[in-house]
């Protein structure tokens, strides 16, 4: 005879069995959605294999022994498939909300999208069928949150990670940590809930809080837990990036101590992480680059690197972190971009591996002050272009980029605005290169680029002049149709601004959605009448043929919430009869 069967509403809860099956529901949840977000970038993975882009630089920067420059006869761009084309206008057009951003989030739709859905699935985890004020295991310690969502904090806070790689070029680091703070705050969340229905639970019976090891390990954990929140807020970032990123570090690895001594059932869900993180050193390790490098202050504010021996292994719009052994800031390293195009079949007269530092903190002015002085004791003229002082540098990286191959549209939109031109001239001279040095061998079909510039004084054109100069004059007389637009905020010394081909300089603020629409199709009324022109520019412009559009917008928070809204804004029409308009933002904040 079978024994007797409790029935479920006189059974004990018992959250050492129950619990656990929550975990691997929400993780099979989590996975499910990265398993989603991957099947999805399939055909952007395979083009950017077929391309040679989604693997370029996974060995670090390379040395070749003296690059050969490439150089072919400029050829037309191949023809475009109307069809095809407006097929990829249709998608575009489909997922061109998802860029709306709204203002001070730094989040656009799609991402708040992500955040929403994972906040709950957490949610829903943690409430469902849950007990939670008798007992309140779910939400914390015994088996559920922060537990089960070590592997997705760690996942999407590694700088190598195996997800940047399976989503294809443009999705580094950078564009994940928005879910690496979103489950970091998740997590306390659960902490918090865990932890205050204990706390309650202790005081109406009457039991101690702290001295046993379970509790005090516990609340320690919460503790630990809340400091790495409270540190990580944007704020703090900003104003004290160096101690935040210590405390982070030191204060996880205590969190992780803590929470072991607190709970039997946090030792398997630690080790998706520490894999995480050790195969990121390890690929650093394989990755850093030690090289000589020369510094050059262009004035007071920007100062260029140029780093030797480096002729290969990057993208253009990848960026790097940098470690300048200089004074006594041999510790820190910062990310900057690379605003050149492999010499391969870079544009400039003086091609190589180049990066630039505006001062906006305390590394780069002591950076620039350091150079400035190194010039001066060394009797260096700054206005000679070969004026430099020398340092050895550590590389890290490359990593970032654009997530949109420019060869693939025929027309090109690059907006910055301040030091965010290091990302779209290091691409203008990539596409300029890829059609008039190479040949188009990549079946490139790109007609024509408007590069657009905003700064706020004459004076900062010159930190770029040169380059903009070769680039111009590369793609003149070539199948590309290049203009340059710089606008400029502020009332400065006319005379300063240098002869650049086929460029204008206007004393204006510009909107983004204007000059997009005029990129897709100009109009007369387009010419703002209140501003100043100063116009090297003697050319027609196109307009878009329906060969597709591609917007690449860098620099600060509004400039790109604005490209993003613009985008987001145009319709299906529109978007079929220009053969799609895709997007790529590079926020250049912390």
């Amino acid at each position: 005879m079978a024994a007797p069967v409790v029935p479920s509403s006189f059974q004990i809860y018992d959250s050492y069995v129950e619990d656990p099956k929550w975990q691997i529901k929400f993780t099979i949840i989590w996975c499910s959605g990265v398993a989603l977000a991957v099947a999805v970038s399939v055909p952007s993975l395979i083009l950017g294999l077929r391309h040679g882009r989604s693997l370029k630089g996974i060995a670090g920067i390379s040395e070749t022994n003296g690059y050969q420059s490439a150089y072919s006869d400029d050829k037309e761009p191949p023809p475009s498939r109307r069809r095809g084309r407006r097929l990829v206008g249709a998608w575009n057009a489909l997922i061109s909300p998802t860029h709306w951003s709204p203002p001070k989030l730094e989040l656009n739709l799609g991402q708040i999208v992500v955040i929403l859905a994972y906040l709950a699935a957490v949610l829903v985890c943690i409430i469902k069928d849950a007990p939670l004020i008798s007992n309140p295991n779910r939400a914390g310690e015994s088996d559920f949150s922060p537990l089960a969502q070590f592997p997705v904090v760690f996942l999407f806070a590694t700088k190598n990670s195996i997800l940047s790689l399976l989503l294809g070029p443009g999705n580094g680091y950078e564009k994940l940590n928005f879910m690496h703070r979103m489950a970091g705050r998740a997590m306390f969340l659960a902490g918090c809930i865990h932890g205050s229905l204990w706390i309650r639970n202790h005081l109406q019976y009457g039991i101690q809080i702290l001295g046993p090891q379970k509790e005090t390990s516990g609340v320690a954990s919460l503790a630990l837990l809340c400091i790495i929140v409270l540190t990580s807020l944007r704020p703090v970032r900003r104003l004290f990036y160096e101690y935040f990123f210590v405390i982070h570090v030191l204060t996880y690895v205590a969190f992780f101590v803590t929470i072991c001594y607190h709970t039997l059932y946090a030792s398997p869900w630690i080790f998706p992480p520490l894999a995480f993180y050790g195969a990121d050193v390890l690929l650093r390790l394989f990755r850093y680059r030690i090289k000589d490098a020369t510094l050059t202050a262009q004035d007071a504010h920007m100062t260029l690197i140029r780093v030797h021996n480096c002729d290969d292994g990057w993208l253009a719009g990848q960026h790097v972190r940098l470690r300048v052994f200089f004074s006594n800031r041999v510790f820190e390293s910062h990310a900057l971009t690379i605003l050149s195009a492999t010499p391969s079949h870079s544009c400039l007269s003086s091609p190589g591996f180049l990066l630039a530092a505006r001062n906006d903190g305390d590394w780069t002015r002591a950076l620039n002050n350091y150079t400035r002085k190194e010039q001066e004791r060394l009797q260096i003229n700054k206005s000679e272009g070969d004026s430099a002082a020398f340092v050895q540098v550590m590389l890290d990286g490359p990593y970032g980029g654009s997530s949109v191959d420019l060869g693939l549209h025929e027309s090109v939109l690059l907006i910055a605005g301040g030091s965010g031109v290091t990302f779209t001239l290091g691409l203008l001279d990539d596409i300029i290169g890829r059609c008039v040095k190479l040949g188009r061998s990549q079946g490139e079909r790109t007609r024509r680029i408007e590069f657009t510039w905003c700064i706020r004084s004459f004076g900062q054109i010159e930190w770029f002049a040169p380059m903009l100069m070769d680039i111009a004059t590369a793609a003149s007389n070539s199948t590309i149709d290049l203009h340059i637009s710089i606008f400029v905020t502020c009332l400065c010394d006319l005379e300063a601004v240098p002869h650049i081909p086929n460029s204008i300089v206007t004393l204006s603020r510009p909107s983004v959605q204007d000059l997009l629409k005029d990129f897709i199709s100009p109009s007369p009324s387009s010419d703002r009448e209140d501003s100043v022109e100063i116009r090297f520019d003697e050319s027609q412009k196109l307009h878009a043929s329906g060969g597709g559009v591609v917007v690449c917008a860098s620099g600060p928070e509004s400039l790109t919430r604005e490209a993003q809204n613009a985008v987001a804004r145009l319709g299906l029409t529109m978007n079929m009869d220009v053969g799609g308009i895709a997007l790529h933002t590079e926020l250049f904040t912390l």
